[in-house]
């Protein structure tokens, strides 16, 4: 299986038609449905169901269309971190990252990174800790910021300097607005709003709600604050998250007491071969987080 009949097969996946991805490819249609009947040959499988001049992919196709689209997206990858020039640090770096107020420092940390190595790009993926893992172990990010606990049997990991603290969002009007923490409670009967349970209680919540963590009211889960405040803003109920650099209208933030804080840490697979560029912002990094650490102590 060739990379230039996957991107065939992604621009008659993206056209839903013979005539138009052709077109787009600058080759003809008896060539490109030739090609797709080697495919579907080479696979066993049969790819495309043709309807009213439109192409849809079967089940198999879908699942070629993710396979695919990974694969043409981790070769250009490749060939993007090697990319060399005699004077200068150049490549791009894949970054994940949650959304943390650790964010902040790691901005500063990337823009001071680049100020030294303006030739260096960034591509970030937004997302959660389940998400990134999945993407470093499959090689299509380099490095992600996301929530411990982390394994340390498959990633190296410096600690970031700021720790994140939870409470929960609530609409001004509620009655909890009017508190200065939020004991447990005050949670009795209030509908949750949150990150998944997987990820949530593998943290320090899981010793704050102790018992009552399994008779807990989850009225929603998601994984990016903005929507999950905008169900708190319809009055669906309290978002229980991280307080961030930011305010939302019509929602308070208030923390839980007692405390509950968690760590972030920028993390990367164990034994990777990294671009140079890679390889040198990991090694800027590490001294940077370190040294803002011992500051802070």
């Amino acid at each position: 299986m060739e990379f230039r009949v996957l991107n065939y097969f992604l621009a008659i996946a993206r056209e839903e038609n013979m005539t138009k991805a052709a077109r787009t490819l600058h080759v003809t249609q008896p060539v490109l449905s030739r090609q797709m009947a080697q495919l579907e040959d080479e696979l066993g499988v049969k790819l495309f169901t043709r309807s009213n001049h439109r192409i849809r992919l079967t089940e198999d196709g879908l699942l070629l269309r993710r396979r695919a689209q990974e694969l043409v997206t981790l070769a250009e990858k490749t060939k993007r971190e090697f990319v060399r020039r005699e004077t200068a640090l150049t490549g791009e770096i894949a970054i994940g990252s949650g959304e943390f107020r650790s964010t902040q420092v790691f901005s500063k940390l990337m823009t001071d990174f680049r100020n030294l190595h303006p030739l260096v790009q960034y591509r970030i993926y937004s997302g959660n800790a389940d998400n990134i893992q999945d993407y470093i172990q499959r090689g299509l990010l380099d490095l992600g910021l996301m929530g411990e606990p982390v394994d340390i049997r498959k990633y190296e990991f410096v600690p970031m300097p700021i720790r994140e603290r939870w409470g929960i969002l609530v609409p001004k009007d509620s009655r909890l607005a009017e508190k200065e923490s939020i004991r447990l409670e005050d949670l009795n009967q209030v509908p949750l709003i949150m990150a998944s349970r997987s990820e949530v209680f593998q943290n320090e919540l899981n010793g704050w709600f102790g018992e009552q963590a399994g008779r807990l009211e989850i009225a929603a889960t998601g994984n990016l604050l903005y929507n999950e405040a905008m169900l708190a803003q319809s009055g669906m109920g309290a978002v229980l998250c991280i307080q961030l650099n930011c305010t939302y209208d019509g929602l308070r933030f208030i923390p839980l007491s007692p405390v509950v804080e968690s760590r972030t840490v920028l993390a990367w697979k164990k034994d990777q071969v990294f671009s140079p560029a890679t390889a040198a912002f990991l090694e800027y990094a590490e001294k940077y987080l370190k040294s803002i650490s011992s500051d802070r102590r």
